[in-house]
């Protein structure tokens, strides 16, 4: 397994955060994003995880709650990586991935534009 720091690997997300376009990051509503370093054991190769209301489904009810959870994963990560540069790749393709749930956009679209 490739060896990274957990404050290497927050840095990367950090870094695939700052990527994200500032007219999208402005309509981000309510939404943190974690990391953390594995999944729960019933899904060990997650790599992101997110937990919410997407924007989408956000109506005059919407008032009051926890923020969004965006979860980026560590160990899975690593695991499936061969080098740095492959982990920059992977962190930014899972970090857009959970941004886009966020947004409503659902798995297949994703996949259909290669962030599956």
């Amino acid at each position: 397994m490739l060896e990274m720091t957990r404050e290497e690997f927050e840095e990367l997300v950090a870094e695939a955060l700052d990527r994200i376009p500032p007219e999208l990051t402005r309509l981000m509503d309510n939404v943190a994003v974690f990391v953390e370093d594995e999944p729960d054991p019933s899904d060990p190769e997650l790599l992101g995880l997110y937990e919410g209301t997407p924007l989408t489904d956000r109506g005059e009810w919407y008032a009051g709650v926890l923020p969004d959870r965006i979860t980026i994963y560590r160990g899975p990560t690593l695991r499936m990586c061969d080098s740095r540069e492959d982990v920059v790749e992977e962190t930014e393709i899972t970090v857009v991935h959970e941004i886009a749930h966020h947004f409503g956009i659902d798995d297949e679209r994703l996949h259909a534009l290669g962030y599956g």
